[in-house]
């Protein structure tokens, strides 16, 4: 399923308040404070933020309140929240601090009723159900060819991929991210064959994650795989890039290739400037 306007999403996995980044969920590299790399693409007219906190699973605690706070007062954009959640408690508590939107992965695998719960809770705009995926041999179990994975990309489960996605939809979730393992930092591109796969297979919007190194990239996920977002963060901000790129001049890109996006606003204060 597409949206009339693709969004662009800058995702960051924080831990110890820093943005990290790995490859293929690995050997990460620490880059900045979280609110500072939060204000600079919203400075930069990103679309939407999803923010990670990756430790919170692994140390069996809830998100990092204070830290979704810092970041919410940099943004004016809507603000998903992922890591540590598991209970609708802890979706109240991300919400009071700034989140539009809450980010589930591994508990919901382990209590799928999570999703039906906070989608009557919030509405189901609110609940983003987020997929690792791994290409496998496909099997009986996984015809797919695509497992899910959780704990970080630590533990396999056995699911298939796209009938995770259908039964997260039929569930509640208001939208799925898919999140390619094999693709994750790589820059060599988005998995399309599965972010298509489960755009046919369900209504809700898909998010294409893990691979983004180019324009042309992007534009692919939209058009040939049918998302409605795309993942961008090895391309804003990764050491490993030869060179970032801005949002602004991705958005140009993207227009170029054909891809309508939400048009550059020239800021409040350039305004007041020109007609003082």
């Amino acid at each position: 399923m597409t949206s009339l306007v693709p969004r662009l999403i800058a995702c960051f996995d924080v831990r110890d308040g820093l943005v990290t980044k790995g490859h293929a969920f690995q050997d990460n590299i620490d880059i900045a404070p979280v609110e500072e790399l939060a204000r600079f693409v919203y400075d930069e007219q990103i679309d939407e933020v999803i923010v990670f906190d990756i430790l919170a699973s692994a140390e069996r605690r809830g998100p990092d309140l204070d830290m979704v706070r810092r970041v919410s007062r940099q943004l004016f954009v809507p603000l998903c929240v992922g890591g540590g959640i598991r209970t609708v408690e802890d979706m109240h508590a991300v919400l009071a601090v700034g989140a539009e939107k809450i980010s589930i992965d591994s508990a919901a695998v382990r209590n799928p009723d999570l999703i039906t719960q906070g989608a009557r809770e919030f509405g189901s705009q609110a609940i983003v159900l987020s997929m690792q995926v791994k290409r496998v041999a496909p099997t009986a179990s996984i015809p797919s060819g695509y497992e899910i994975a959780i704990d970080g990309a630590r533990t396999y489960t056995g699911l298939d991929a796209v009938e995770w996605a259908v039964r997260g939809a039929e569930l509640g979730a208001g939208e799925i991210c898919v999140n390619s393992i094999d693709q994750d930092g790589t820059h060599a591109g988005f998995d399309l064959e599965i972010t298509r796969t489960v755009a046919d297979r369900v209504s809700v919007p898909i998010i294409a994650s893990g691979g983004a190194g180019t324009a042309a990239h992007i534009a692919a996920a939209f058009r040939e795989a049918g998302a409605s977002a795309a993942i961008i963060s090895s391309l804003l901000y990764s050491p490993r890039m030869a060179q970032n790129v801005g949002v602004r001049a991705l958005k140009e890109q993207l227009a170029e290739l054909g891809i309508t996006m939400r048009p550059w606003m020239e800021p409040a204060t350039s305004n007041l400037a020109a007609t003082g």
